[in-house]
């Protein structure tokens, strides 16, 4: 099996702690912020950062569904890691300074794929849709974290 990677960022207008709270905010912000292609969003466990426990159905193509069941850790400041309990998918978030009031988001994930001719599609098309899918994920949680506070 080969490994299979997607990589994901934008620069967010507001500074690095806000965008790192609103990221690690399971029990809020990130069930918002999610596009039509997640659905059955549910934290199960925690909802802040590390140690919180959350589930949702991604809906990768139209026949490509698949049930996750992340366990969330925070191995390093500023990053949060999503470990599907259901496969070998690994989501890493990282939030750092851009410039004054801005911070840069990363979201990569990597995965065992599959072998063969169906493995060979994955690795070429799988990244592709999947950075389509985190790069409205981002739009949508930058719109939400350049509000401002009420």
């Amino acid at each position: 099996m080969a490994l299979v990677e997607a990589t994901t960022e934008r620069i967010v207008a507001a500074a690095p702690e806000r965008v790192y709270d609103a990221l690690a905010d399971y029990a809020g912000t990130r069930g918002r912020v999610l596009p039509e292609q997640f659905s059955e969003y549910e934290v199960r466990d925690g909802g802040q950062g590390a140690g919180t426990v959350v589930h949702w159905r991604l809906q990768a193509t139209s026949k490509r569904v698949r049930d996750c069941l992340f366990d969330v850790t925070a191995p390093t400041p500023g990053q949060l890691v999503e470990s599907d309990r259901n496969s070998s998918l690994v989501t890493t978030w990282t939030v750092t300074p851009a410039g004054e009031g801005r911070s840069k988001v990363v979201v990569g994930s990597a995965w065992q794929g599959a072998t063969g001719v169906g493995g060979f599609f994955e690795r070429t098309f799988a990244p592709k849709g999947l950075n389509r899918i985190y790069d409205a994920v981002l739009a949508s949680f930058a719109a939400e974290v350049e509000k401002p506070a009420a």
